[in-house]
């Protein structure tokens, strides 16, 4: 369209645009085709495309998006090609999910595979790294569990599919604050134990003949705080 025949005052060009009346009898076929195509893929991909998804059925989904948006408004484009990357999607996430299933190499390569971030009330720090995983999201996301220090957990996973799988500690023992640190006044209302200090960075227990001088034996660092109860 030339730029002289566009003019803000020309309300049917656009409301209806440039198509002929018949075309939006054509867009209600070719939206029933592309619904239809839409319902069997996911189908055909299991029913994990109407659960959470992983990386591999997210492009899955992306992919077929791309695919079939053109051709419902796009009168110069026709829906064949629309069906043909559907196909290829669909046997490309089923070839996919079929060696995922008898390859655990090929699963962790294809799917990813779950971790532990925290373990006995220790942060694992090469973990978090993998995970890309800040400390201030995975507080925030344990204080989303109703928990205010790390003595509650006995195992938190993230799984493949980007989830947090939550396991608490049966006996709860003292360890590091959840709390924000500018949250001060909720701070000082909880029970500290004056006689365990925990690890700053990693939230690992202190041994009872340490010094504050001493570095923490799971990631090295110098500052020790005192351990909510």
């Amino acid at each position: 369209m030339k730029k002289d025949a566009i003019h803000l005052a020309d309300w049917q060009r656009i409301l209806f645009g440039e198509v002929p009346g018949s075309f939006y009898i054509e867009i209600l076929i070719r939206a029933a085709v592309v619904y239809l195509l839409l319902v069997v893929s996911m189908r055909l991909m299991g029913r994990r495309m109407s659960s959470q998804l992983s990386r591999n059925e997210m492009a899955a989904m992306v992919s077929m998006a791309a695919a079939i948006g053109v051709p419902i408004l796009d009168a110069s484009r026709g829906l064949l090609p629309a069906v043909i990357i559907a196909l290829v999607v669909v046997c490309t996430q089923r070839i996919v999910s079929y060696w995922a299933s008898r390859n655990e190499t090929f699963e962790g390569i294809s799917q990813d595979i779950s971790s532990t971030l925290v373990e006995n009330a220790v942060i694992q720090l090469a973990a978090m790294k993998d995970a890309r995983m800040t400390r201030e999201l995975l507080f925030a996301q344990l204080r989303s569990s109703g928990l205010i220090h790390l003595g509650h957990v006995k195992r938190l996973y993230i799984e493949a599919n980007g989830e947090f799988t939550l396991i608490k500690e049966p006996a709860p023992k003292p360890g590091l604050s959840l709390l924000p640190e500018w949250d001060t006044d909720f701070i000082d209302e909880q029970e500290k134990d004056p006689k365990q200090c925990v690890c700053y960075r990693c939230g690992n227990r202190q041994p009872e003949a340490g010094q504050p001088t001493d570095a923490c034996t799971c990631c090295g660092q110098i500052k020790w705080v005192t351990a909510l109860k």
